[in-house]
């Protein structure tokens, strides 16, 4: 071209493509509302790509995705045999950038962890669930498929965060992401148990192409029982509670602000009137006595001005946790009845199921009965167990002894080595604990409710395991003194 004339690159094509679409939509009718905000998405990314898809903003991207829009109450309209919602997208295609990379990057490599092993074991539970029970399986083809698929996300996400998590620096920013996300949805919590207002519930208005399905209200106190981001109060305290150790380690290591954060957890915990997420917080709590005990007593003066914030901020929650913990009768006695005019069938005590799932595992006690086949979703069509509030009964009777021990020997196996690297790191020694609390307080508030149910929940869980798997990789070199020399990948 002459003179001052310029060619146009490939970014302000893409821009200019985008604005066609917007155009497009108005000529065909198509609410204009609906599809500007995903063109304007999209602009910013075409602008700013050599910024913004970064590994490190991408796995933040995905963080925020999950902590934020809720799962199973927003939908994308796609008219598919399957709920299509923005983190399956989001996730699907963070996996397929780095299966790219990892074909034409010789810096992005698949990373071996010290939890290999057990991973290993836990999908040959899995696949040997499915083989021993072929007519179950098969009779439910759909819905193990989908199950068969949430697992390997959560693996292939377990892996891509060790490949591009490589240094103590991108460790730390994982963390503060992860934790600051559940400082915002806690408050929001707090906000929604007041105010009955749960902003999360809203999207829909400013993004236009989500489709909202109302979840199920409940209350306890006479209050409303916090949902936040989540599909159900107890997942979101759990949630929640896996937030807590973190946001310490934040306040000891970093700024005192973090502090506020940390009460703002709390507050969020109280506002979801769980036993589970205080159950989990007071395991956490035990873990960071066990691994860092002066840490933990130099909090003691700090919990008469915290149940004075909690009475304040949440009032009537001290209240309800005291009846929750202290029903009549007894906690035992309530949860080995069925509730009033409750179907047996659906749901029950908790202790009240454990006998006759015990019996019911014990007919196939290596494999169980299938990963996926037993289906307890309230809007499930062709539902067929009742709700156990166990996940390790569910896993128990899913994939059978095997897949138990796979579980507990994962689990253990990072808790043993993060306290391990906790005791060996004087500068790290923190972070170790902390990250030792989250799993451990999440493996037992398994006992409590059914984890794996909640995606959000089980999620944060694999994110979570990946970090204290890359945290080990690096335990020796930080407890031994050497340069990490290993920089993450953009």
């Amino acid at each position: 071209m002459m003179g001052g004339s310029t060619r146009l690159g490939s970014r302000e094509i893409l821009v200019a493509l985008g604005l066609g679409v917007l155009a497009a939509s108005v000529v065909a009718g198509v609410d204009a509302r609906a599809v500007a905000p995903v063109v304007a998405l999209f602009a910013v990314l075409v602008a700013g790509h050599e910024t913004l898809l970064t590994w490190r903003n991408l796995l933040a991207f995905v963080i925020g995705v999950v902590w934020f829009v809720p799962i199973r109450i927003y939908t994308l309209p796609a008219g598919l045999p399957f709920d299509l919602e923005l983190y399956r997208i989001v996730v699907a295609a963070v996996l397929a950038a780095w299966f790219a990379s990892l074909l034409v990057d010789t810096r992005v490599r698949l990373q071996r962890s010290a939890l290999d092993p057990p991973l290993v074991l836990l999908l040959g539970a899995v696949i040997g669930s499915e083989l021993t029970n072929p007519g179950r399986v098969s009779s439910l083809g759909s819905d193990v498929a989908k199950s068969l698929m949430f697992l390997l996300s959560f693996i292939l996400v377990y892996y891509f965060v060790l490949s591009v998590v490589r240094d103590r620096a991108a460790v730390e920013r994982v963390v503060r992401v992860l934790t600051v996300c559940g400082i915002v949805v806690a408050f929001s919590a707090v906000v929604e148990r007041r105010t009955g207002y749960n902003v999360f519930h809203h999207l829909q208005s400013f993004a236009r192409f989500l489709e909202y399905h109302a979840p199920l209200g409940d209350e306890r106190g006479g209050h409303p029982r916090a949902f936040g981001s989540s599909q159900d109060p107890i997942a979101f305290g759990a949630a929640l509670a896996m937030m807590v150790p973190l946001s310490i380690y934040l306040a000891y290591t970093s700024s005192r602000r973090w502090w506020l954060g940390t009460v703002v957890l709390l507050l969020g915990i109280m506002s979801t009137a769980s036993r589970t997420a205080v159950v989990m917080v007071v395991i956490a709590a035990a873990v960071l006595f066990w691994l860092r005990r002066e840490d933990v007593v130099r909090l003691w003066p700090a919990l008469l001005p915290l149940v004075v914030v909690i009475h304040f901020a949440t009032p009537g929650a001290i209240g309800t946790f005291r009846y929750l913990f202290n029903p009549p009768g007894g906690i035992v006695n309530e949860q080995t009845r069925l509730a009033p005019n409750a179907n047996p069938l659906l749901a029950g005590g908790r202790l009240r199921l454990i006998g006759p799932s015990l019996d019911e595992a014990s007919r196939r006690p290596l494999f169980g009965e299938g990963w996926g086949t037993r289906l307890t979703g309230f809007d499930t069509p062709n539902r067929n167990a009742p709700i156990l509030d166990n996940a390790w009964l569910g896993t128990l009777l899913e994939i059978g002894g095997v897949g138990v021990a796979a579980f507990i020997w994962l689990m253990v196996r990072a808790v043993r080595m993060l306290a391990r690297a906790a005791k060996a790191s004087a500068d790290d020694s923190r972070l170790y604990a902390a990250l030792a609390a989250a799993i451990a307080a999440f493996g037992v508030g398994m006992a409590t409710y059914d984890a794996f149910s909640f995606i959000q929940v089980a999620f944060l869980f694999w994110l979570l395991l990946a970090v204290a798997a890359v945290a080990i990789r690096l335990a020796p070199a930080a407890a031994q003194g050497r340069p990490q020399a290993v920089r993450p990948v953009d």
